[in-house]
C-alpha cells in the first residue's frame, strides 16, 4: 500500500442516480496525489515557489463498483515510475466499511518550469529524487 488519504463522498458529488459522478474520481486522484507530495520533504506549492509544476500529460481510470453518498473512501496513491522528466503515480479507490475496490486509476506528470520547459528535477533537487526512487512500488 501507498500513501493513503480518506474522504467522505458529498451529495454534490453525486448524479440523480446516487453514484458518484465520474469526473470526480480525477478529483480524488489529485486529493491523493496532494497528500503524497505533502508527505514528502516538498509539497506541490513548495515545489511551485521553487518554479517548478507537475502538468498531467496523461490519465486514465477503470471504474469498478459505484461510490455513493456519504460513503468514506481511501485513496490509496502509488508511485510507480519516475524516470527522465516524467513520473507516474496509480491510484486505487476503496470503500473503508468493507474495502471494496470502486476504482483504479493512473494519472502521469512531467516536471516543467513556469514556462512549460521540462526540467532536470534530479539534477535541480537530488534529495527529492532519491526520496521518490525509494517510494516507488
Amino acid at each position: 500500500m501507498g500513501n493513503i488519504t480518506t474522504v467522505k463522498v458529498r451529495y454534490k458529488e453525486t448524479d440523480q442516480m446516487g453514484v458518484v459522478y465520474y469526473g470526480n474520481y480525477f478529483t480524488w486522484f489529485e486529493v491523493g496525489r496532494n497528500e503524497f507530495f505533502r508527505k514528502l520533504k516538498s509539497s506541490y506549492e513548495e515545489l511551485e515557489v521553487e518554479n517548478i509544476l507537475l502538468p498531467v500529460i496523461k490519465t486514465g481510470c477503470e471504474y469498478l463498483v459505484p461510490a455513493k453518498f456519504d460513503d468514506e473512501i481511501c485513496i490509496d496513491t502509488q508511485l510507480v515510475k519516475l524516470k527522465g522528466v516524467r513520473i507516474e503515480l496509480r491510484y486505487k479507490i476503496y470503500r473503508e466499511k468493507d474495502n471494496t475496490l470502486l476504482a483504479k486509476g493512473f494519472t502521469e506528470h512531467v516536471f516543467v518550469d513556469k514556462n512549460l520547459k521540462p526540467i532536470n528535477f534530479r539534477k535541480k533537487h537530488k534529495d527529492i529524487w532519491n526520496e521518490l526512487q525509494g517510494m516507488i512500488e
